[in-house]
């Protein structure tokens, strides 16, 4: 296998697909990457088995063939490399040398037919939406994912297609967050298709997103999910287990409402929070008609105290939260405005943007 390719032109490839591999592996060939160079150009991949995302490239190929290279040293080493330079790759035998200007660089190989695929399957829903639109939704969404929960329908962000709309939920036990975004979708109307995609291949779509206004395809089958953007797709095996309904966590009805400017908040939680138990991170709030008085103590007895003016309708209340979660929230909302919905000192508070309904989010209550 023979080619020379601009040091740019394979950079973003390179490093979208090394990220799929795992640092540490059960199999060797798993820390590499297949290359595959034939008449229509390069063909990079990367798996763990679990995700897998190609990356393709028009290049002029000298001579083709198949091989895998050790990923995270190649990345390494075109990374290095001068900006502008034209690199060469030639594999002999079990050998791969990278040549360019004065450097040269001489890999271990392994055979191509040891490379596992990711079987994806056949795919029955397609979905098409602005690359802005599903980064929109992931960043919305994703805070709210567990992490290594034993219940593994939690480690990941639930997609459910249903007449045009691309519906993201995510929920830890803790807290939900929900938004949604219209799509062109090929699903018969009245009927939801719901997957449950893993963390880590919601990292990778993340990563594989940037600023330009392209349109993707979102493939969703039975067991797979896959994600084409231009040259690139992204393959993952989705989680099998029963998403909790979540229409059910939403507070309806909630009777007092709680509203202010989404900075002024966010810097009190922040100012208050320094000062909250570092494992419990509680805060409680007492809430009545023109203020929020933010309360946070610790086990070494030190307080702090927060008062923000906000706007409130209903009884006067007091609350206890885990900071955090609602610094996440604030963090998230893009409006200047946002709202919070509670029933009493026991019930879930209800969050969301005072002009945008497109994303909720709920927060389970503190015993303080």
């Amino acid at each position: 296998m023979k080619f020379t390719i601009p040091r740019e032109a394979l950079l973003k490839p390179l490093q979208l697909v090394t990220g799929v591999v795992e640092r540490r592996q059960t199999l060797p060939v798993l820390a590499n990457l297949l290359i595959q160079a034939d008449s229509h150009g390069l063909s990079l991949t990367g798996t763990d088995l679990e995700v897998e995302m190609i990356a393709r490239c028009e290049v002029p190929v000298e001579q083709p063939g198949e091989v895998t290279i050790p990923a995270r040293k190649l990345a390494d080493i075109w990374r290095a490399l001068p900006d502008g330079a034209d690199v060469s790759v030639v594999v002999e035998g079990e050998r791969a040398t990278i040549r360019s200007g004065r450097s040269r660089f001489t890999l271990a190989t392994l055979p191509a037919a040891d490379f596992p695929k990711v079987e994806s399957g056949d795919s029955d829903v397609v979905v098409k939406l602005g690359q802005h639109q599903l980064g929109k939704l992931i960043d919305q969404v994703s805070f709210a994912m567990a992490q290594q929960d034993v219940r593994v329908f939690l480690n990941g962000m639930l997609l459910e297609v249903g007449d045009g709309i691309l519906k993201a939920v995510a929920t830890d036990g803790h807290r939900l967050a929900m938004a949604s975004q219209a799509c062109e979708t090929n699903a018969d109307s009245g009927v939801t298709k719901q997957v449950i995609v893993p963390r880590k291949a919601v990292v990778e779509m993340a990563r594989l997103l940037d600023e330009e206004d392209e349109t993707l395809s979102l493939q969703l089958g039975s067991n797979h999910l896959k994600v084409t953007k231009g040259g690139v797709t992204l393959t993952t095996k989705l989680v099998d287990g029963q998403f909790p309904d979540y229409e059910k966590v939403v507070p309806k009805d909630a009777s007092r409402v709680l509203s202010g400017d989404r900075n002024t908040l966010k810097q009190g939680f922040q100012r208050a929070s320094i000062l909250s138990n570092e494992k419990y991170r509680g805060v409680r709030l007492a809430i009545s008609p023109d203020s929020l008085m933010i309360q946070a103590n610790n086990p070494e007895q030190e307080e702090a105290e927060e008062t923000v003016p906000v706007q409130f309708s209903g009884d006067q209340l007091e609350i206890g939260f885990n900071v955090s979660y609602l610094l996440d929230v604030l963090s998230v909302i893009e409006s200047d405005q946002v709202q919070m919905s509670v029933s009493d000192a026991n019930s879930s508070a209800l969050l969301e943007a005072v002009d945008d309904n497109n994303a909720v989010y709920v927060v389970m209550p503190m015993r303080l």
